[in-house]
Parts: C-alpha cells; structure tokens; sequence
C-alpha cells in the first residue's frame, strides 16, 4: 500500500511540477490546511488546464475515505438507497476517468458526462472562465467528449466496484448529450440509453432549451430505449431544465414529464442570463454561468417544477450549492437530492463535507428527523 501511495505522489508531483507532493500530502491526509496553502497553486493556472489536473488528482485514488453519513441524511429516490443527498454535479468527470476518486470526497452519488456518440473536441480554447469576486463560472466548453465507446470502456472496468458502490448508497448517473454535427437528436440520446444505459443507475437528457412536440417525441424514444434494455435493473432517466424557462415552458414540461413517467427532474442547468450583481470583469464573455449568483433562480426553479408536478417527479437541485443551509433552501423548495461543482473551485473538496455537516445540523434545528421529511415542506407552510 505504502508503495502504491508514493508512486501517485510521484505522478502527482510530475503532473504538477514543485506544488504536486504538497497537494498530493493533502490529499493524503485530507488536512484542510495543507489544501488551503496548495490549492492557491492550482487556481493560478488557468482554468481549464486547472480541470484537468483536479481530474487527475481525483483519479490517482489518493483521497482518504470520507467520514460515514449519519442516518439523517439517507435518502430513497429513483429506484435507490443514497447514503446522503448531495452529489456531484455533471461536467466535472466529462470522461469518466475519475468516479471512485470522487466518492472519497464524500459525495453520495456521482454524475458522469456530458458523453457524446462520437468524440468531438467542444469549442476553442479558452472557454471556461473563473468570476472570482462573484464565486461563479461562465463556461462554453461546447460538450468536449471523448465519445460513447470510451467512457463505455472504462465504466466496464470499474463495474464490479460500482456493483459494490451503489447498493451501499453511491449510486452513479451518466448525462448524455448529442453531437454537434448531428442532425438527429433523438437517435443521438437513443444511442446513449443503448451504450450507457446498462451501466448507469441513472440516466440524464439535457433540455435547455425546449420544444414541447419535439420533447414529447424525444422523450418517448428515450424511454422507450431504456425500457428495452436488457438489464434486470434498468436506469431511471430524468430531464435536465434551464432556469430561464418561461412560464408556458415550465408548464408544458411539467405535463409531457408527467404525461410519459418521466422518473425525475435535474434543475437547473447553467444560465445565459447575467445578473445585474455580478462583479467581474469575466462576465461578459459568452456561455453558461453557473455558481453563487445562480441560486435562487434555481431554487424557484425547483419550487416551481415541484408545484407543476404535484411533487410527485422527484428533483435533484443543482446551481449555488456551498453550505448546508443552499442545499436546505432547495431541500425544502422540493428537491430530494442536490447537486454541487462551482463550489469545489472556490472552497476545495472539504466543502462537501462542510455541507453535509451543516445540513445534518439544519434539519435537527428545523425539526425534521431527515431529509426526507424536509423534501418539498416549503409547500405545506
């Protein structure tokens, strides 16, 4: 074992030059304070080769495993048991090289992708931008993928450890995307069901923006792929919404989901939208902005979808979450499960720890035994 360790320093250390033992040490020994005097080192970088090494990091295993979740925070959803709520968001591990490494920074579920059919490189470079002043990001990296046949192959490495993962609460889910030159969108997703699908406990379609008779028709191709799978347990598949929907958007999402038995709603995605707060010389650039001034958005977002759907669609809240009482607010506003990633670049891998901490402590104040009980109570005020 002690071997094993000192040759990932060693690729760490390579990987990064001077700084890569000390953030190696750190993550060793998940000392907050060596990630607070490495992690300066890293954000110096520019962002995107900054992804790149976190990935890395991630990858070679050398995070200690996380502290055990209190009962408190399981939750049943989806078909599934997760040891706590809060999950990694898509667009951190495009390629599914990272998983196992994510779930020892204490996440309850991981999400992999956005995964195209084929390769493609995204947009050029640069296209992710850090709004420091604001904690948020804009990116456009335009779906860069390394393709279904890769992140299929390296899924089939891992499965028996995944096999072991998500019945002990760490279950794992897969974006799917289309290619950029495709002229069928639906035969795109289609495909991903058929490649991923049986390796994913999850499934997600990206919907920013939509077209209601086209969604319908996608969504039933999608579903009726995924029921077609032959796997014993076959993936849920949810839709992943914008926070820039107009009302008439929401409302007719909400019944094409209901309508098909859509399993579940991701809200929401970046936004193209700029708040008139952001501080940044960064926030004029193009793409999607997600981070701190994208939560409440969010948040009524969720509220709103869970309202449409009679809270019968279980919601995984997404954009905004670094503390305990955002993942509440979304908690409570309907969500079952929240997602997190902005928040890993401004606050390192210990927020999610601080998180779950805060949560476990909010809903003991709140008087809720659980997540669950908490899970849409902004409604039955």
């Amino acid at each position: 074992m002690a071997a094993l360790l000192s040759g990932r320093l060693r690729a760490l250390a390579a990987a990064l030059g001077g700084c890569g033992l000390l953030l190696g040490s750190a993550l060793a020994a998940g000392d907050e304070r060596l990630y607070a005097a490495a992690m300066p080192a890293l954000r110096a970088l520019p962002p995107e080769a900054a992804h790149r090494l976190a990935v890395r990091f991630a990858a070679l295993g050398l995070l200690p495993p996380a502290r055990p979740d209190g009962p408190a925070l399981e939750v049943q959803v989806l078909g599934h048991w997760f040891c706590n709520p809060v999950g990694l968001a898509a667009g951190f591990d495009k390629h599914g090289k990272a998983m196992d490494g994510v779930y020892k920074m204490g996440f309850g579920f991981v999400e992999v992708g956005t995964v195209t059919p084929e390769p493609q490189e995204g947009n050029p470079r640069p296209r992710v931008f850090r709004l420091v002043e604001d904690e948020a990001v804009i990116n456009r990296y335009g779906f860069n993928s390394h393709g279904h046949a890769a992140v299929e192959r390296r899924l089939r490495a891992r499965q028996d450890t995944q096999l072991r993962l998500t019945p002990g609460g760490m279950p794992l889910g897969i974006n799917l995307g289309k290619n950029k030159s495709s002229a069928d969108a639906a035969a795109d997703y289609v495909a991903g069901v058929r490649t991923l699908g049986p390796l994913a406990d999850y499934l997600v379609v990206n919907v920013s923006s939509p077209n209601t008779p086209g969604l319908r028709d996608l969504l039933a191709k999608v579903l009726a792929a995924r029921d077609a799978l032959p796997c014993a347990q076959k993936p849920a598949v949810l839709v992943k919404i914008a926070p820039d929907l107009s009302t008439q958007d929401k409302q007719d999402i909400a019944s094409v989901v209901c309508e098909l038995g859509v399993d579940g709603l991701i809200v929401s995605n970046t936004t193209v939208s700029r708040p008139s707060s952001l501080q940044s010389r960064q926030r004029s650039e193009p793409g999607g902005l997600s981070g701190k001034p994208l939560r409440e958005l969010s948040t009524q977002t969720i509220r709103d979808m869970y309202s449409l759907t009679r809270g019968q669609v279980p919601i995984i809240g997404v954009s905004g979450v670094s503390s305990g009482q955002d993942a509440l607010e979304k908690i409570r506003a309907g969500a079952s499960l929240v997602q997190m990633y902005t928040a890993l670049v401004y606050h390192r891998p210990p927020v999610v720890r601080a998180v779950k901490q805060e949560l476990e402590e909010l809903l003991r104040e709140q008087g809720f035994r659980n997540v669950m009980e908490a899970v849409g109570a902004d409604h039955r005020c």
